[in-house]
């Protein structure tokens, strides 16, 4: 009987290692902090889906991938699991401001920064007055383009332009 429970005690000791293992592996690939409680997950990976964050003030709703909270502060994280990048995109940064700005409507409090994770790294961006500035700009101007009969496309990044589906009936190419 001792040298069952001796088997026993082992096989639950490695098992929680391995879910102890699996568990840091998952908090890694999602960017999720140590010691922080996910508080809102549009990932599938967990027991129910949330509803989008809406804002009747700014005409704005989206889902992002976590909400997190750590040490008062509610945090939202995107993360891009195929992007690699020595820098976050400038669109996953707006996207990122945008459900900064959902957070603090639905939580009551500004988050001071956000995370972006992507394959291989999480970047910090600080929720600054100059991005919530921009995001602000960016959304005005989408407002404005909505109701256009035509808007000039941005032509900025070649490949992009290479790659796009409507090159064939694009002017502008």
């Amino acid at each position: 009987m001792t040298a069952f429970l001796i088997v026993l005690v082992f096989v639950i000791v490695v098992a929680a290692l391995v879910l102890l293992a699996l568990a840091r592996l998952e908090r890694e690939r999602t960017g999720v902090p140590v010691g922080a409680r996910v508080v809102y997950s549009d990932s599938g990976a967990w027991e129910k889906i949330e509803r989008p964050l809406f804002s009747r003030r700014y005409g704005l709703t989206g889902k992002p991938d976590y909400i997190i909270a750590q040490e008062g502060a509610v945090i939202p994280i995107e993360v891009k699991p195929n992007r690699t990048a020595p820098a976050p995109r400038d669109s996953d940064v707006m996207q990122l401001a945008a459900y900064a700005l959902l957070v603090e409507e639905a939580y009551g409090t500004a988050p001071a920064y956000g995370l972006l994770k992507y394959r291989d790294v999480v970047f910090q961006v600080d929720v600054t007055e100059e991005l919530r500035q921009e995001l602000m700009e960016l959304m005005a101007a989408m407002r404005h383009d909505e109701g256009a009969r035509d808007v000039a496309r941005s032509h900025a990044r070649a490949r992009r332009c290479q790659a796009c589906g409507y090159r064939g009936e694009c002017g502008q190419a």
